[in-house]
């Protein structure tokens, strides 16, 4: 049975989520009240799995966390308020090596903790075999930045795109994504447009923290948009992002969710709506790291239809689901880890 560790440091909190998890039987718990007992608990229980709250008297979440990956690593998943002001926070978390992130309905101290129960079991399940990976250190973050101010960014053109790279990812996206999209170079020929399953409130940090460390620009899909070379399109959350036309140009755009969809931004919308608008040889899809299928179907009858294709590897995955359906679709034309991906695009558009 695997081993849990709360931390939280309102007891309410602590309360309500034990008794989420001791009513599916999966789980040994034990809780703790702030960081530094947390660290203790790491050292003497050894959890499988840790949910830690950001915000904490004393040693608050983000030290702690970054305690938790450098010494003893293992998948934490980040219970927080999900506000445009905590954004950054939980994407530093992210980068400091957390698997995922679960909102705390209602502010720090949450009655509504029921409300996301499904989310939060799921969750901190697919947490338990993920990968965990340590905190990553200054000097990758200064190589990025780096290569971003050599390489000077293109002025987008007009008219018609040649084609197309989609991103498809969720759970463990944005590190992945930190690791594959300033790998990309500025010249590249082809728009990118990444669906990755995150809050709204969240992709509009995240879209401005790719873009400082990225070659090519990087924006969020807010409206109907002209698709152009040298440019990034991070899905807005809580919505679709799809392609589509208007006055013969290609555009993408941010749309309602679909509610035959369950995960948003849908990674299966927006493979369907790029073939309507690209011949399949145009198009170049990748599915990344996350639970679920998302985009395994669409992506594999993209490959049927001559496009290209590509599923993260086991190797590399931090949750090792919607790549695995793509590939058991047979529906990837190569499997590699996340550092060689953008290796492979280049190759592809060269």
């Amino acid at each position: 049975m695997p081993k849990l560790l709360i931390v939280d440091d309102s007891a309410l909190m602590r309360k309500h989520l034990r008794s989420i998890f001791e009513e599916t039987g999966a789980f040994e718990i034990r809780t703790a009240r702030n960081g530094q007992d947390a660290l203790d608990q790491v050292a003497a229980f050894d959890p499988d799995v840790v949910t830690l709250d950001i915000n904490m008297p004393d040693m608050d979440g983000l030290t702690c966390l970054g305690e938790i990956m450098t010494a003893a690593p293992r998948p934490v998943v980040m219970v927080s308020s999900l506000t445009r002001a905590s954004a950054p926070a939980t994407l530093e978390a992210m980068q400091l090596g957390a698997v995922d992130y679960v909102e705390k309905p209602g502010g720090t101290v949450s009655l509504n903790i029921d409300a996301i129960r499904r989310e939060m079991v799921e969750k901190v399940t697919a947490a338990v075999s993920a990968k965990p990976r340590r905190a990553r250190g200054l000097l990758s973050r200064v190589r990025h930045t780096r290569q971003a101010t050599v390489q000077p960014r293109r002025a987008a053109p007009l008219g018609r795109v040649g084609g197309l790279v989609l991103i498809g990812v969720s759970t463990g996206g944005p590190r992945t994504l930190e690791d594959i999209l300033p790998e990309l170079p500025g010249n590249l020929p082809w728009p990118v447009v990444v669906a990755q399953h995150m809050p709204g409130t969240f992709t509009g940090s995240f879209a401005q923290r790719l873009d400082r460390i990225c070659s090519l620009e990087v924006v969020e899909v807010t409206g109907p948009a002209p698709l152009t070379p040298g440019r990034i399109y991070i899905g807005r959350g809580d919505a679709d992002v799809v392609i589509g036309s208007r006055l013969g140009r290609q555009i993408v755009s941010s749309v309602p969710c679909d509610p035959a969809m369950r995960w948003h931004p849908s990674v299966e919308r927006l493979v369907r709506t790029a073939r309507e608008a690209f011949p399949a040889d145009h198009l170049i899809a990748v599915q990344l790291t996350g639970m679920g299928d998302d985009g395994a179907a669409a992506m594999a009858e993209l490959r049927a239809a001559g496009g290209r294709t590509i599923a993260e590897s086991e190797a590399s995955a931090v949750v090792f689901g919607m790549p695995a359906e793509l590939i058991r679709l047979g529906g990837a034309s190569l499997t590699l880890t996340a550092r060689a991906i953008p290796g492979q695009i280049r190759t592809w558009l060269s």
